[in-house]
């Protein structure tokens, strides 16, 4: 009976690790104080909550819109240095000679990964320190987080690029999306931002969708076969007193 028990208690534990890996690193990331505060105009500190990003890796349009984003706003100062274009075209159902054509901006060959068009050491002179990588930035920070990152930059002629950010106070990165922020409205704008934010989530880790449905699978596995389990430690245990 012990033995039985002590297994129970495995596959209990094994499921719950499965449930866990399900969670988001998001309230990881925001050591579950939301995204940070900041300081009101009249010394009140406000705690910003997170904005929940709309991550969807099924929605290959989403995805697509936000490849070409990040080609657009984000390769001229990041690398992605995990990420192939090849990979891209693969899994975001993007013909290869269009990936070639309009989001191969900083090298040539398909196979190559995706690297920063401007020398980070020349970064690192302009901006203090050179970008970081953003491959696995949602992993790190959290999804809702760099959603929120995004959302929150403002105008603050104090600073050196003029703009400064509720989550991440006195950022060296510019608001690179200043203008498309003026050009759109603010729903389309998020919307935008979402896309970009949803293609940054499945680079961190493109098979995250397929290990919760595999990981769905393991529990209803798990269940099923705690049935048998029990009716046959049932059957050896009758007939002892």
């Amino acid at each position: 009976m012990k033995a039985f028990n002590s297994m129970t208690k495995f596959g209990a534990g094994l499921i719950l690790a499965t449930l866990g890996a399900f969670a988001g690193t998001n309230a990881q990331a925001a050591g579950g104080h939301g995204c940070g505060t900041y300081t009101q105009t009249d010394g009140t500190e406000v705690t910003l909550e997170c904005s929940k990003a709309p991550i969807d890796l099924t929605n290959k349009a989403s995805l697509q819109r936000g490849a070409a984003m990040f080609m657009n706003y984000c390769v001229g100062c990041h690398s992605a240095q995990y990420v192939r274009h090849s990979r891209i075209a693969q899994d975001l159902d993007i013909p290869p000679e269009l990936v070639e054509k309009y989001l191969m901006v900083t090298t040539k060959s398909i196979g190559d990964h995706v690297t920063a068009q401007i020398n980070p050491e020349v970064q690192g002179e302009w901006f203090g320190a050179a970008p970081p990588d953003l491959s696995l930035e949602t992993r790190l920070r959290g999804d809702d987080w760099v959603y929120t990152y995004l959302l929150s930059f403002y105008e603050d002629p104090s600073r050196p690029w003029g703009s400064n950010n509720l989550v991440l106070a006195n950022a060296a990165m510019p608001h690179v999306l200043y203008n498309l922020q003026n050009e759109l409205g603010k729903a389309e704008y998020e919307k935008r931002v979402g896309d970009l934010v949803n293609y940054m989530a499945w680079m961190a880790e493109p098979v995250r969708h397929d290990r919760k449905i595999y990981g769905a699978f393991v529990i209803i596995f798990l269940l099923i076969l705690l049935i048998p389990v029990y009716l046959l430690n049932k059957e050896f245990w009758k007939d002892v007193k």
